[in-house]
């Protein structure tokens, strides 16, 4: 149908606000933390077929998996009737894990499928061998709690409670996984009486018609800005350490191919799935995927399923992010898909960056891991209770090209970030906050620096209490810096005992048995920064310094600043930067004659020449480093990069070492890559150079 542009705008923000009250029902019925105070939920409107077209601005990872449900059950061929509703939380299907539940709702006119509600809510519990459903004992699925692949809930507006009965047995928390399937239902609710007041007034036709086209909108959107980016192939890794039974190292590898307005994200050089519970499926390997292109490329559109179409994901069956049935995959929101994001959102960053007018959107990878802790206890009354934390999401983010980035501002995929008050999880649990604050130097240094990760210590007052507590991150910097930025902070944690004792954990220290007087000390990681931090501004440093955001070591060892009183010492820094370069090349420092202006970015700090016919890449310093291709690597000077050693928390795992590429004129930090022991030079940044250099 035709639409009046007026009309569909009307009708287009009427849809958004549908989403967003969908929101309000939710957290007003809902009695879980999770979702009232650190909003780790989803909701959205879908086309019958499961392509979002409205979603709120909470977890975008589960856009995707609930579209999955949906599609799932179209599949089946199974009868969808007025006031029916459909549960699911199988990873196998659609879910991203177990205690991700979801809701799929029909929305009718008449007996006319016109669209379809969807919610989802990380529950606490389960079921499965431990509390909160993440077991790092686990080695199938089998063991990590009830897995619903899609059942009817609701038929024709009745909820069916033996089915409800059934799924509440498997929680070891009944009664908020009882209220929270009630507050879906109460979230679907207001989405049918919203919409069918809309169909009343506008006809269902053309609300289906505006749904269908806020998504060609988007992705017609989309694909503009691929077209304005260089054609080209970008890559991409990250690792997570330890699979629940072993300290084995994995890696999640994307090459992102991108032609035209069409963007193709292949994930085949990742490791084999493990045998422990970071796996994801793949709905997963999309959800993760989404999470992180949404924010990317769907800036300042309607975020939906337009953002995907232009998307195709590559990637074999039985790798750590497509595992096979039936590997354990109960963490696998904060290992793999997590993962997933960090590269995803890297490739694109650094495609990002050889675009002028897109340079200033560029950004290094923020809070690469989240460090998980939930803790159980018995209550009053004898029953048990337990809390999932959501306090780190307060990871930083990580810089832009054109300024720093924002502490504790947490991952792209979470984009109104939220965490609990103290008062409100002291309120609901034994555990008291001995501090939470950001921590110095855990940025990752640049010329723009990271934004700082928070910190807690956390303790028990009265009886015992058991934690579950694992991450990745404690031996893999994953806020990974660009362009010669330096990573965030790595994890670090410790449980202080009330003997004295004080141990330093591992990255899946799993159960953590905590009694009065027992503190548990946690610092997250901070954002990547971008850029040398021998470039950035004495006076920032400085006053980073006044303000405890970086330590005076940290100013001297890594930005080469001496500063007293928030300014910076002039002469002595110029003398200790100069030395460092000299330190870095060897030498004395000679700058190339090539020109230092113009041409086309290769990043904020690379740029391509055409120089007597042939296409350069140069440096700051205008050297050289490169001719007919983008590979500059070989004519870098590559040396070992002690991290570890470094004011501030980085930690290696064994078998990753990280290597500085530097101007061979200059000593300009070019890019810090941190890959396994004895692996390749990984050039990460090939474009097609037909039309990207300007002659001189």
């Amino acid at each position: 149908m035709t639409v009046d542009a007026v009309e569909r705008e009307v009708i287009r923000s009427r849809l958004l606000a549908i989403t967003d009250e969908m929101r309000v029902a939710l957290q007003s019925v809902s009695g879980s933390p999770t979702v009232t105070e650190a909003t780790d939920f989803f909701t959205g409107l879908y086309l019958p077929d499961g392509s979002v077209a409205t979603m709120g601005f909470q977890v975008s990872q589960e856009a995707s998996a609930v579209g999955g449900l949906i599609r799932h059950l179209r599949a089946s061929g199974r009868p969808v009737r007025p006031g029916d509703l459909f549960l699911g939380n199988d990873p196998y299907v659609a879910a991203l894990h177990q205690n991700d539940l979801q809701m799929a709702g029909p929305i009718h006119r008449g007996d006319e499928l016109v669209a379809w509600a969807g919610v989802m809510a990380h529950e606490t519990d389960m079921g499965g061998m431990d509390f909160a459903s993440w077991s790092p004992r686990a080695r199938e699925v089998y063991q990590e709690g009830l897995r619903i692949p899609c059942v009817k809930i609701a038929d024709r507006g009745e909820i069916r409670e033996d089915v409800l009965e059934m799924i509440l047995a498997a929680s070891r928390l009944p009664s908020t996984l009882g209220l929270d399937v009630r507050a879906f239902v109460a979230t679907i609710n207001v989405a049918r009486d919203r919409m069918a007041a809309l169909f009343a007034r506008y006809g269902a036709a053309r609300v289906a018609d505006v749904m269908a086209w806020m998504i060609d909108r988007t992705e017609a959107v989309v694909r503009e800005r691929l077209r304005a980016l260089p054609d080209g192939e970008i890559r991409a890794h990250d690792f997570l350490e330890h699979d629940g039974h072993e300290d084995r190292l994995y890696r999640v590898d994307c090459v992102a191919t991108k032609r035209g307005d069409r963007l193709t994200l292949d994930f085949g050089g990742s490791s084999p799935q493990a045998p422990g519970f970071v796996n994801a499926t793949r709905a997963g390997l999309r959800g993760g995927v989404a999470g992180a292109l949404l924010p990317m490329l769907g800036y300042g559109t309607a975020w939906n399923e337009g953002v995907l179409r232009p998307v195709e994901i590559v990637a074999a069956d039985g790798l750590v992010c497509t595992a096979r049935h039936p590997a354990p995959v109960g963490s696998a929101t904060v290992e793999t898909i997590w993962v997933v994001g960090n590269v995803t959102a890297a490739a694109v960053n650094k495609l990002l960056a050889c675009a002028p007018a897109t340079m200033p959107r560029t950004q290094a990878t923020s809070s690469g891991t989240m460090a998980t802790f939930n803790l159980s206890w018995t209550a009053e009354r004898g029953e048990p209770a337990g809390l999932h934390l959501l306090d780190p999401l307060a990871g930083g983010s990580g810089a832009h090209a054109d300024r720093d980035g924002v502490d504790a501002g947490g991952p792209p995929w979470v984009p109104v970030p939220s965490i609990a008050d103290v008062e409100a999880n002291e309120r609901v649990s034994p555990l008291r906050y001995v501090r939470r604050r950001l921590t110095p130097d855990s940025g990752g240094p640049g010329a723009r620096r990271g934004g700082r990760a928070a910190e807690i210590a956390l303790t028990v007052i009265q009886g015992s209490a058991d934690a579950l507590v694992m991450m990745h991150g404690n031996e893999v910097p994953n806020s990974l810096g660009l362009f010669g930025g330096l990573p965030g902070a790595t994890v670090a944690h410790r449980v202080r005992r009330s003997a004295g004792r004080a141990d330093d954990l591992g990255p899946k220290p799993g159960h953590l048995p905590l009694a009065p007087g027992d503190v548990y000390e946690v610092s997250w990681q901070g954002g990547g920064g971008i850029g040398d931090p021998l470039d950035r501004d004495p006076d920032d440093v400085a006053r980073d310094v006044a303000r405890g955001l970086v330590t005076q070591a940290a100013a001297r060892a890594i930005y080469g600043v001496v500063a007293y009183d928030g300014r910076a010492d002039e002469a002595s820094t110029s003398g200790l930067r100069d030395r460092v370069r000299r330190e870095r090349v060897g030498g004395e420092l000679r700058p190339g004659e090539a020109p230092r202006e113009g041409g086309a970015p290769l990043g904020p700090t690379l740029r391509l020449l055409e120089i007597d016919g042939e296409t350069c890449v140069v440096s700051p310093g205008g050297n050289v480093l490169s001719r007919g291709t983008t590979a500059w690597r070989a004519g870098a000077l590559r040396r070992p990069f002690d991290l570890e050693a470094l004011p501030g928390t980085w930690r290696l795992h064994p078998r990753l070492r990280a290597t500085a590429y530097y101007c061979p004129g200059t000593g300009t930090l070019l890019a810090l890559d941190i890959d396994e022991e004895g692996a390749p030079v990984r050039d990460d940044v090939l474009l097609d150079l037909a039309q990207r250099a300007s002659p001189v």
